[in-house]
């Protein structure tokens, strides 16, 4: 699986005892025999998170996310399987072997060789700016902005030639395929003659590095004054990089983030540099899209506190609220840094120094109260319809916290701007709520509050339980394999759980719970698997409650067939001979349901 054997897969999982992994996350408290948590994945006050070390599972009860060691690594860190494998490895000091599937093989070489080829080519134009006649533009550029020598070997800043072939030329005199090169981003194939040009040429470029400080793509600014020319150039998404799960900069800023309690979030890269050598070192920002709920939840990681910092104009400000929903979504709290126009960080410390701008972040207000200022500056809230229009954005903000305190805080905020009574904005605040039709009017889903979303329709108690008994007393499998048709189950995911579960028993697969996990095809049927076998409590003669419930089972679903053949037979057209025969049927399910279970 995923480029590991299952040997290797077992070798780690027996080693990673999910209690001291997911201890060494969250402080965990006994609960009989097994311990709960406040859940890391959603907001509540009531432990819901349950870890049961006899089957090495965890399950929420309340966001229902569940799994084994490695799903718990994977959800927590927000990281792919394999990651989550290597941590756990890494951590257990357990040697890696990778599996000898060719796709795998394949796919992991193919991110290794993007991963040489992206070093490769920082280097050549960590040279070319440093030391060529073609990165003298570059050298004045940076010069110019007040970029220091010492920050353009930290951040390994380069220049790509105003060249179309020059990473083609480069890539041929290294042997490398520019079919490779293509699928590293580097180069474009032309659509007529099927010749390949460099996408990255008379740029400044910043390479864009992975959480470990590998270079995994590139951004490159033009340093022409071509106004047809785009500003930025970026790295399309390839085998190795994401857009949504990279930040710039946070390979070497998050050790400040950590050590500071909170991160700061910028626009660019030169304001991110700006920011960072002058001693504010706890930023990021994120790279080549707009700021995501990935984004957010990979500072969710490190702090429980962000700072906005975007430029002041406009669409920095926008930018700035676009923001919010993601980052409360992930439980963080926000505040903003309004950089003073004209200037965006960059512009600010060069003018006013590091020390003014530490200044400016210590400061920032609560997002709250910096929307409600600038709602205030927008609109006349002296005037009926500013008063309506700066109600219902503020409204609309702070529902979606899911927070009643913050709701009730600013409501008198907003009364005192306003000069209205408290009571009479908490009765505008209750008309306004946050709901699912009303975000999608808006096409933005992603801000629907955890309590608001629409969930899959839970599983009868029957089938439900029916599932418990599978998983907590595995040894009634084998009965259930000869007297259980998993058609007689109406749900649709715990009839694919259940007949993966009697198919792995069937033919002699079933090793135990956490290998069933890993062979399920999705979150939500892992999420029913560890639910339903979650809880430690005896269940008292399952053999009879087994034998019992697939009776129950059988009988509903004879039911619904022997209710549907009359309504078969009603039909127009169906011919005499067929009528008499779905009759016929129907007496002998009618018969079927009054004998005992009998092996299928």
């Amino acid at each position: 699986m995923a480029g590991f054997s299952q040997a290797t897969l077992e070798r780690i999982r027996a080693a990673s005892d999910i209690v001291d992994v997911i201890g060494s996350y969250l402080p965990l408290k006994r609960a009989g025999a097994n311990f709960t948590a406040l859940c890391p994945f959603h907001k509540e006050k009531t432990p819901s998170f349950n870890v049961n070390p006899h089957r090495q599972i965890f399950h929420c009860f309340g966001c229902h996310k569940g799994g084994d060691v490695f799903a718990f690594v994977k959800e927590y860190e927000n990281i792919g399987f394999v990651d989550a494998v290597r941590r756990l490895a890494d951590r257990a000091k357990i040697p890696l072997e990778m599996d000898s599937s060719p796709g795998e093989q394949e796919s992991r070489h193919l991110k290794d060789q993007l991963l040489e080829i992206h070093e490769k080519i920082a280097q050549r134009w960590q040279n070319c700016l440093q030391n060529e006649a073609a990165g003298q533009i570059g050298r004045d550029y940076l010069k110019k902005r007040g970029v220091t020598d010492e920050a353009i070997k930290l951040f390994r800043l380069g220049a790509a030639p105003e060249s179309w072939d020059d990473t083609v030329n480069w890539a041929k005199s290294k042997n490398y395929d520019l079919s490779l090169i293509e699928k590293a981003g580097l180069v474009i194939r032309k659509e007529e003659g099927g010749n390949y040009y460099d996408r990255f040429r008379g740029r400044l470029m910043f390479p864009i590095c992975d959480e470990p400080g590998r270079v995994v793509a590139f951004s490159g600014r033009v340093l022409s004054g071509d106004e047809k020319t785009a500003k930025y150039v970026n790295s399309p998404e390839t085998a190795i990089f994401t857009k949504s799960k990279i930040f710039y900069g946070l390979d070497k800023s998050k050790r400040a983030i950590l050590d500071s309690g909170f991160a700061i979030i910028c626009e660019g890269q030169l304001d991110l540099i700006a920011c960072f050598m002058a001693g504010v070192q706890n930023i990021v920002a994120p790279q080549g899209t707009a700021f995501t709920d990935q984004h957010a939840r990979i500072l969710k990681r490190y702090v429980p506190e962000v700072i906005l910092c975007f430029d002041s104009d406009e669409a920095g400000q926008n930018a700035a609220i676009r923001s919010l929903d993601h980052l409360l979504a992930s439980g963080v709290a926000v505040r903003v840094a309004v950089v003073p126009e004209p200037h965006d960080p960059d512009s600010f410390i060069k003018s006013f120094g590091g020390e003014k701008f530490r200044e400016l972040i210590q400061n920032a207000k609560g997002f709250f109260d910096y929307y409600l200022n600038r709602l205030c500056r927008q609109n006349d809230a002296a005037s009926d319809k500013g008063r309506l229009v700066i109600l219902r954005a503020m409204a609309e903000a702070v529902h979606k916290t899911g927070s009643a305190v913050l709701v009730d805080a600013c409501a008198q905020k907003t009364a005192l701007q306003l000069g209205v009574s408290p009571e009479s904005v908490r009765a505008e605040f209750a008309k306004v709520r946050r709901t699912p039709s009303a975000a999608r009017e808006t096409g933005d889903d992603d801000s629907i509050p955890a309590e608001e979303e629409e969930t899959l329709e839970r599983p009868s108690p029957q089938e439900f339980w029916l599932l418990k008994l599978l998983f907590i007393h595995e040894e009634l499998a084998a009965w259930a394999v000869s007297h259980l048709e998993p058609n007689w189950i109406l749900h649709p995911l715990v009839r694919q759980v259940v007949a993966d579960r009697l198919s792995a028993q069937r033919n002699g697969s079933w090793q135990n719970l956490t290998a069933f996990l890993d062979k399920c095809d999705s979150t939500e049927a892992r999420s029913l698997a560890t639910e339903a076998a979650a809880e430690s409590r005896i269940i008292p003669n399952p053999e009879k409650q087994l034998t019992d419930l697939v009776t129950i089972l059988r009988n509903q679903f004879l039911d619904r067939e022997i209710a549907a053949l009359p309504q078969r037979a009603a039909q127009p057209g169906v011919p005499e001979a067929e009528k008499i025969a779905l009759l016929q049927r129907r007496e002998e399910l009618r018969r079927q349901k009054t004998g005992p279970l009998v092996p299928l």
